[in-house]
């Protein structure tokens, strides 16, 4: 057809919600948390299978930070396990407690997947990166996780943390979330691990529900879910939206469809993360 020019159209194809973990892979993390992470990850992505449609896509990079002794940097390394795929795509193999707790090296790596339009496109959701450690930091961190919170792209995502018992630096934690109207999550036991990561997927799909997933709900606005081993944890693994899992504000239109594509306005700020 005569003067039709394809680039003023968007693609039918799901709008991607961005999300990044940083797994702590350390030593301290062996026996019931480690297995317990698994877990929660396992889950957390087969809820995003079974939410993934036509209008939602979950783009996941897996990130894990410790290593083996055999490594660089005595032992202290970070690696991609994941890189940033559809949920229903991800194969997870699950990640193994190995070496110290190198939270400067996984900054840096996440960073760089936030920084490359490639992987992580403007046109995308605003990201959520999360964050999962249960000790201090044993490499040099500061200057990256500096870089990190208050430069570039990074400091834009939504952030959201979990420390796992007692000897976690909470301070640094908190300073990770600040801004995002998120609480640091802590967990005394391996399973507040699996709580942790269905609070994560049920804000994650109250986005995507929402008119604007760009705008992260508030953690008051997402009802506690099912204890672990709960009679209601089984339901609430089946269906990720359910009775237990209803979102805590006033109800609202449902928006209308959109049509299959629609002209981009580059100078709508709406359209894009940035």
């Amino acid at each position: 057809m005569a003067g039709f020019d394809v680039t003023k159209f968007a693609s039918s194809k799901a709008k991607p919600l961005p999300i990044i973990l940083m797994l702590d892979e350390s030593n301290s993390m062996s026996g019931e948390k480690i297995e317990r992470l698994n877990e929660a990850v396992r889950k957390m992505l087969n809820s995003f299978k079974k939410e993934e449609t036509q209008a939602s896509e979950f783009l996941v990079s897996i990130n894990g930070f410790g290593g083996d002794y055999q490594d660089g940097m005595d032992g202290q390394s970070a690696k991609v396990h994941n890189q940033p795929t559809a949920a229903a795509d991800i194969q997870f193999t699950g990640v193994s407690a190995y070496g110290w707790t190198p939270l400067g090296e996984a900054l840096k790596l996440a960073k760089g997947l936030i920084e490359d339009k490639e992987k992580t496109p403007s046109r995308a959701y605003r990201p959520l990166v999360i964050l999962v450690t249960d000790g201090m930091p044993t490499d040099d961190w500061k200057g990256p996780f500096f870089d990190f919170v208050e430069n570039g792209r990074s400091a834009k995502c939504d952030r959201m943390a979990l420390g796992v018992g007692g000897n976690t630096d909470m301070d640094m934690l908190s300073k990770f979330v600040a801004g995002t109207g998120h609480q640091v999550f802590p967990a005394d036991q391996a399973d507040g691990i699996v709580e942790f990561f269905n609070f994560v997927t049920m804000s994650v799909v109250t986005r995507t529900r929402s008119q604007n997933p760009n705008l992260v709900p508030a953690d008051r606005e997402v009802k506690p879910l099912p204890a672990p081993g709960s009679e209601t944890e089984d339901s609430a693994d089946a269906e990720v939206i359910s009775a237990e899992y209803e979102v805590v504000t006033e109800a609202e239109p449902a928006p209308e469809p959109e049509p299959e594509s629609k002209p981009i306005n580059l100078d709508d700020e709406d359209d894009f993360w940035f």
